[in-house]
């Protein structure tokens, strides 16, 4: 038997060994029982795989990235085998592992209830405690046809083979070159239990599944398309350990709590009624205090910056949409043309750039005028798919904090630096901090321009980022297809990740627009533009801040900074007059003068979240003073009330949350 010599690289770090053909990434790995795969030449194998002789084999951790996904999508097939074990008659979908877990989509004669979902669940963990082995073999078309005849999903697959697509997950399936098939055996006789179609790799066995559970089942369309039947979809979680999937189950409890969603409906913040359609909120009173102060807030901060605001309507003629080239690039994110005028096309504005362009484009400009920043809160519309709606954070009408920033090429990179630096601290104004970057190059299927100005663009945005002293990681092909970005990425107060504004830089639509400038020899220019959105939308961000703060807004944002708690009806005068000059400086406080007890009257604003409670009884009112009750439950007594409306007012003014 001959000898192989293979490369285990582990990070940097790299050992040469000598091994026997025939063995496996599984021998080479023996005594590391987290290793539940191998990267081979940079493609994902199972631990079966026997190794090559000048292969470079990398372990794969199931905590890493790659294993986790490896893990869970063992786990949808464990699932996908369940179900089929209870309702013989459920034809195969698709079933990727996503993020936090994973799904599988079934054609079934009825949805699937909550006793279901526990009766597949307990049938997992049958199948996991008999230890099947997944074992891999290649199949051509044709055999594949044959074995999966009864599986009309898995037909179609097998036919779209070369053009599978990670939007629906189907390249889990068929994205590879070849065909294979994925058994499930059992641990000592070898039958075969079960079968998918699948790429792979998969776990060893399935006791090689630590932790899961089943979470919830939705209605899904075949491969995303609303044209497509809806089949039943199941989604799971499955981790490394039983500590990590309590952990992430008690993570999600939290994040329920948090969603923006139910507080808003809690709160009286906002709605989206059906009346209005998917996607379209609404904002109460109390929600529109909240917004509005957001809104002012960041206006006084951009006029202080330097930027001019201007205004656009919210549809126009197609032409103006051809000429940026969104029609050619964005149409199916934009909903269908009005037809107008003895039938020219109008389209709900999808963006604010290209009105912004006509805007500078309407007269001469000098280079004296430059940098020239014009800010919009300017409402758009975009087309989403019903499945993908979700609140405000995924809304088909928006409005954008939008600015575009009009330079020449020897003020770009100072530009670019001021807008982050001015785009980082006004996010910190709004109580988030925990930030990192990310820098999106170009999609190399997706772009117009040179190379050369797309390299130049990329290359003064990192040198941009990388002055924050932040941490940045790249977004490979994340770029809109006019220009490299930055995002401004945030963690909220429970770990979760969200974009915030982003930061684009643009040598393209000047381009497009015959965009130009005088020079100061007298020569004609071509600007830069920086699209610049901060928020990305005031509604997304409102979501955003509502679900970081649980809903217990920073007194300046409250809708009610405090609301007056009378013990008695003769105490509700002295409250109202100090409510009244508490309004004079600006704060929004209000009286309980309603005829319910003084404990459900705090319990009642404890719910809505109201930062503080001013309590007054006969005592306070002999001496001029009032008592303080805190959001958790804390007091403090004998306030003078001049000491009170300050310190009220010195809270607001200092953006601080109690």
């Amino acid at each position: 038997m001959s000898d192989v010599r293979v490369i285990i690289q582990r990070d940097s770090e790299r050992e040469e060994r000598v091994v026997t053909t025939g063995t496996t990434a599984a021998e080479l790995f023996a005594a590391e029982r987290t290793v539940i795969a191998a990267r081979v030449a940079g493609e994902l194998k199972d631990l079966s795989y026997e190794v090559q002789d000048g292969e470079s084999v990398e372990p794969v951790e199931i905590s890493s990235e790659d294993g986790l996904n490896i893990l869970r999508h063992s786990t949808a097939h464990v699932m996908a085998q369940a179900v089929q074990e209870l309702f013989p008659e459920a034809k195969l979908g698709i079933g990727p592992p996503v993020r936090d877990g994973f799904y599988y989509d079934f054609d079934v004669a009825k949805p699937f209830t909550p006793d279901d979902l526990k009766a597949i669940e307990k049938k997992m963990q049958e199948i996991q405690k008999r230890g099947q082995r997944f074992s891999r073999r290649v199949v051509t078309d044709e055999a594949a046809r044959e074995e999966l005849a009864d599986e009309p999903y898995k037909l179609e697959l097998i036919g779209i083979k070369g053009a599978a697509s990670t939007d629906d997950g189907a390249n889990v399936e068929v994205g590879g070159g070849e065909l294979t098939i994925y058994d499930n055996l059992d641990a000592k006789t070898g039958e075969l239990c079960w079968k998918d179609l699948c790429r792979g790799p998969h776990l060893p066995t399935t006791r090689n599944i630590p932790a899961f559970k089943l979470m919830r089942n939705a209605s899904a369309y075949w491969r995303g398309s609303e044209k497509n039947k809806q089949l039943q979809r199941i989604y799971g979680t499955a981790w490394p350990s039983k500590d990590e999937l309590k952990a992430h189950l008690d993570f999600l409890a939290e994040a329920e709590k948090r969603d923006h969603r139910k507080l808003g409906n809690e709160l009286d913040l906002f709605s989206v009624p059906d009346e209005i359609g998917s996607g379209l909120a609404v904002f109460h009173p109390r929600g529109g205090i909240i917004r509005r102060t957001m809104e002012d807030y960041s206006r006084r901060r951009h006029e202080e910056e330097g930027y001019e605001f201007v205004y656009s309507p919210h549809a126009t003629k197609g032409t103006l949409f051809e000429k940026s080239g969104h029609l050619d690039w964005y149409a199916e994110g934009m909903y269908p043309p009005m037809q107008l005028d003895g039938g020219t096309d109008y389209y709900l504005k999808p963006m604010n750039c290209p009105m912004h362009n006509l805007i500078f484009d309407a007269r001469g400009r000098s280079y004296r005028e430059l940098p020239l920043r014009l800010f919009e809160f300017g409402t758009v519309y975009r087309y989403e798919k019903s499945g993908v709606v979700h609140g405000l954070t995924r809304a088909r009408g928006f409005t954008q904090d939008d600015a575009h920033i009009y330079c020449t090429r020897e003020q770009m990179a100072d530009e670019l630096d001021r807008t982050l630096t001015f785009v980082l601290n006004l996010l910190r104004d709004y109580g988030l901090t925990d930030f990192y970057l990310e820098l999106s190059t170009k999609d190399p299927e997706k772009f117009v321009g040179s190379d050369e100005i797309w390299e130049e663009a990329t290359a003064v945005l990192q040198q941009v980022a990388e002055k924050q002293g932040l941490p940045l990681t790249p977004d490979p092909g994340g770029a809109a297809f006019y220009g490299p970005k930055i995002s401004v990425q945030c963690r909220d107060a429970i770990g979760r990740t969200w974009q915030m504004s982003t930061v684009q830089l643009d040598f393209n639509l000047p381009e497009r627009f015959d965009l130009e400038y005088t020079a100061a020899d007298g020569s004609r220019q071509r600007p830069v533009m920086i699209h610049r959105a901060l928020f990305g939308s005031i509604e997304r961000f409102f979501a955003v801040l509502l679900e970081h703060y649980a809903g217990a807004m920073p007194p300046w944002l409250a809708p009610v900074q405090a609301v007056g708690i009378p013990i008695g009806d003769g105490h509700v005068e002295y409250l109202q007059e100090f409510a009244a000059e508490a309004k004079k400086k600006g704060l929004r406080v209000e009286v309980d003068a309603s005829s319910d007890r003084m404990q459900k009257k705090i319990r009642n604003h404890q719910k809505l979240k109201v930062p503080f409670m001013i309590i007054v009884g006969d005592e306070d009112m002999a001496a001029g003073t009032v008592s303080f009750r805190y959001r958790d439950g804390s007091q403090e007594n004998g306030i003078p009330k001049h000491e009170a409306l300050a310190k009220l007012a010195q809270v607001v003014a200092d953006r601080v949350q109690v």
